[in-house]
């Protein structure tokens, strides 16, 4: 680990204003995706900004039919909201209690892991993040590996999620850090119901032959017969691309049974 230079901002603004212009100024949350990738000297901020006293980024608040979920908001809090039993649920399963007190939503979604959890939630349910200067639909958030619509220097402030009719999630996590290797999120709503997968390829995707059966009939068996091709999917010592294609199908089913 290098040396750096530690911020701590009282506002959004000034946290944006350390990182702009600045390619070696890194945001630090609840630092369970940072610190790690620091240690092992695969990123090297000269100045790393710490977000925690923010207090405004906290907040986990249902405004109308949207819950809205600060970027602060450990996976904890997260998961003791009744909003959406789905993404609740999603967030009690991230790696351990340890993890789930420290790590936060803004962290993970804007380091783009495609073995975490959230992108499957955000896609699923059509959500919206909002910065510090625009929003972005999370169709078109996250783009590949470990990448994401966001700016070097833009800042994630929260997560608007619509309450669904209906939303389960279910994966096949790793043995020890609990990342999935595959996770699927199914969410119906007013406008129809959406499948999404994470663990199972270098950024989360949609699988719209499963949206469509579920469309006509939300039923585990409306899916039966429905695969996931095992191209371009990830292969690996956890599973090969063939087993992760299978295991689409079984964690799509274990989802729409339990939401």
């Amino acid at each position: 680990m290098k040396n750096f230079q530690f911020h701590r901002p009282k506002s959004v603004a000034d946290a944006v204003k350390v990182l702009k212009g600045n390619p070696a100024a890194k945001a630090l949350a609840g630092g369970q995706s940072l610190l790690p990738m620091m240690k092992l000297d695969l990123t090297q901020p000269g100045d790393l900004v710490s977000l925690g006293g923010l207090a405004e980024l906290r907040a986990v608040r249902v405004d109308g039919k949207t819950l809205l979920v600060g970027a602060l908001a450990s996976h904890d809090e997260v998961s003791r909201s009744t909003a959406i039993a789905g993404l609740a649920a999603l967030a009690a399963g991230i790696g351990d209690a340890q993890v789930r007190n420290r790590g936060t939503i803004g962290g993970s979604i804007a380091h783009a892991d495609p073995a975490a959890d959230y992108p499957a939630a955000l896609v699923a349910l059509g959500a919206t993040v909002a910065t510090d200067r625009r929003r972005i639909p999370a169709d078109s958030f996250f783009t590949g590996l470990f990448a994401s619509a966001l700016e070097p220097d833009e800042l994630v402030t929260a997560v608007h999620f619509p309450v669904p009719e209906r939303c389960g999630y279910a994966k096949f996590g790793h043995r020890a850090s609990k990342f999935a290797v595959v996770g699927v999120m199914v969410a119906k709503t007013a406008g129809g119901v959406r499948v999404a997968v994470t663990g199972a390829g270098p950024s989360v995707f949609r699988v719209p032959e499963m949206e469509a059966a579920l469309g006509k009939r939300f039923d585990p068996a409306a899916l039966d017969g429905i695969t996931v091709p095992a191209g371009g999917l990830q292969s690996d010592s956890e599973a090969s691309a063939e087993f992760r294609a299978h295991l689409v199908g079984v964690m799509a089913r274990r989802a729409v049974a339990s939401a």
